[in-house]
């Protein structure tokens, strides 16, 4: 899985450009105009990096950032903007930024320290959290409410993909697909019944209803 880098930019040809040498070192770019599109984003992907002007329409890019950190968000940003007074570059370190880069700016120099950012802070991408879930992909360990569930490996493999689209709802063949890889043996009853086992080991209780049946579709791991 490449790793998804989100740029906030209102020039649209300066956000092309970034987008082409970022595209092109390898990773998932995806451009917004303000920070509306990009929060909404937010909300659904796992994001390694965002790319972040701070002179936006609507809210300043450090404040937005700010409010990101407010609310646990912890994606490493890059400031790439105009503002260059030594209080503005403090200020956008204060506010939550992991590095800053001044207008104008050179394309390989900002892949390069975008490449850094990323091998920096990669481990931290080993832990996801959503709820009182915790889901460690290197140790494949789960704890639910500081309590360790005991997962075979294919439950494991669900509870990851469900806690990497938390929120979305995932169809029974695209299940089969990511986790069975499409094996002739396996069907949709398949998918039912491991779910239904996976959630008697998360959920003993049915009262947490992490994932959820949505119908005509699948299933879907409610992230709020």
């Amino acid at each position: 899985m490449k790793d998804i880098v989100v740029i906030i930019e209102d020039e649209n040809d300066l956000l092309e450009l970034m987008e082409f040498h970022l595209s092109r070192a390898g990773y998932d770019v995806v451009g917004f105009l303000d920070t509306k599109g990009a929060r909404n984003f937010l909300e659904e992907e796992e994001v390694s990096l965002m790319i972040v002007d701070r002179n936006l329409k609507g809210v300043e890019g450090s404040e937005f950032v700010r409010d990101l950190r407010r609310e646990n968000i912890n994606i490493p940003v890059i400031f790439a903007t105009a503002k260059d007074s030594d209080r503005e570059v403090e200020e956008g370190f204060v506010r939550g930024g992991d590095d800053y880069i001044k207008k104008p700016f050179n394309m390989n120099e900002l892949v390069l320290r975008a490449k850094a950012i990323i091998v920096r802070t990669s481990n931290k991408q080993n832990i996801l959290r959503i709820r009182d879930i915790t889901l460690n992909t290197e140790s494949r360990e789960v704890f639910v409410d500081n309590k360790k569930i005991e997962l075979t490996k294919l439950e494991f493999n669900l509870l990851e993909i469900f806690m990497r689209n938390k929120n979305r709802a995932l169809d029974r063949d695209y299940l089969l697909r990511e986790i069975w890889r499409d094996e002739a043996e396996y069907n949709s009853n398949t998918v039912t019944v491991s779910i239904g086992r996976l959630i008697k080991k998360i959920d003993p209780q049915k009262r947490k209803n992490y994932i959820k049946s949505v119908r005509q579709i699948g299933y879907m791991l409610c992230g709020d």
